[in-house]
């Protein structure tokens, strides 16, 4: 699911809502075994690709684990994580209950919980690997709950994610920390601010974040969706929007496709305000000469939305000994730091440091961020995932259709 990273738009169907008990993990504690298992397999991971940061990590991760585990880590490269659910969900019902095309997924959102629904996950497994005992389960609880579902260790913890907007100081002194800011700003800088057209990730995820801080009634978001309640729960939601899009770039009639085609906006000064998934995205593309270094990060002041995005392993994996040894790599603290880094991929890790021995703590020196504006700002969790289908059809109904 950041963000990078939408990667998941699915419709949970109802023919396939059936509970279907999942696979079980086999021997899971019995580590040595599993990983002598693992040695000479394939890992056929698949994982979103529109990111050549992301898929230089994923390489460098594969010459590590052939060079320690003898494992082969292949990156089949993924638009829409959704590709994956729709051809695993196509095998089960094929009768391809194993030798399946997909050993390892990055994940999470409804792509989880449709997985998660109807059978199509291996395990539960993630909190059996040696380097969960690192994860911060207490403090980022969403290693736990992906998108207000429980894990149910179906899936291990990768990376952390917050919305986070970025702009250019020179044009934007004091940034707006809240919806009710944001409003007024825009209505004063017409033109100089949008979001990527939903159902693309990121711009689903703003309307959430408008949503929760519009809106008063939280607890119905995080139960599972209602269709009684749709219209009185969303119904801040669309009266935000309704403000918002005259002052937006080209009036609101028109939105970017994604959030790299926002930063190149603001990049040649179209755009004042952009937004990302990854707090360290704007830290990333300064370091890299694509941002001026006028450009600052920040969050709104009562909280954005924050998730955890997730490794998987689908039922029906080949190579499920080679995708838990894979996974267990990838949590450690030298992955985790070196995803962390700023100067390689710049995701927050998912390990609690103070778990960590004085040698792992030191790896991550030097990974965080700078361009911070002000207190990082509440995590404020993801509605439930079955949510955010009926969000997206109703928005463009809406202001999609021009």
């Amino acid at each position: 699911m950041t963000r990078p990273l939408r990667r998941r738009h699915v419709l949970i169907a109802g023919s396939a809502m059936a509970l279907t008990p999942p696979a079980r993990a086999q021997g899971a504690a019995d580590w040595p075994r599993i990983e002598a298992a693992a040695r000479g397999q394939t890992v056929y991971f698949n994982a979103w690709g529109g990111s050549e940061r992301t898929n230089a990590y994923l390489q460098w991760a594969a010459a590590q684990l052939a060079q320690r585990h003898g494992i082969k880590l292949e990156h089949v490269k993924l638009g829409d994580t959704a590709e994956m659910v729709k051809r695993v969900r196509a095998e089960k019902a094929g009768g391809r209950l194993a030798d399946g095309s997909a050993d390892l997924v990055w994940i999470n959102g409804e792509n989880f919980l449709a997985m998660k629904r109807e059978g199509l996950l291996f395990g539960p497994w993630s909190e059996k690997l040696p380097s969960y005992a690192h994860v911060d389960i207490i403090g980022k609880p969403t290693t736990r709950i992906d998108f207000s579902e429980p894990v149910d260790g179906m899936e291990a913890p990768w990376g952390m994610a917050q919305l986070t907007f970025y702009a250019d100081s020179a044009r934007v002194p004091m940034p707006p920390a809240s919806l009710a800011e944001l409003l007024d700003w825009a209505k004063k800088n017409p033109g100089r601010f949008t979001y990527p057209k939903p159902p693309e990730f990121h711009g689903t995820t703003f309307l959430k974040q408008l949503l929760l801080e519009a809106g008063a009634d939280r607890k119905t978001l995080y139960a599972p969706y209602s269709a009684e309640a749709f219209a009185r729960t969303t119904a801040p939601l669309w009266a935000a929007l309704d403000l918002l899009h005259p002052s937006l770039w080209k009036q609101g009639r028109q939105f970017p496709a994604s959030t790299p085609v926002m930063r190149q906006m603001l990049a040649d000064g179209e755009l004042s305000i952009s937004l990302t998934f990854n707090p360290n995205e704007a830290a990333n593309q300064i370091a890299a000469k694509a941002l001026p270094a006028s450009v600052v990060s920040y969050q709104h002041s009562a909280g954005t939305i924050g998730n955890t995005h997730f490794l998987a392993i689908p039922f029906n994996a080949r190579a499920k000994a080679a995708a838990q040894v894979a996974a267990n790599f990838l949590l450690s603290p030298l992955a985790q730091a070196r995803k962390a880094d700023i100067r390689h991929w710049g995701d927050p890790t998912v390990l609690a440091l103070d778990k960590l021995s004085a040698a792992d703590r030191a790896l991550f020196t030097g990974t965080a961020a700078p361009g911070q504006v002000g207190k990082p700002a509440p995590t404020l969790p993801e509605p439930h995932g079955s949510w955010v289908d009926p969000i997206e059809r109703e928005w463009t109904r809406r202001y999609g259709q021009g």
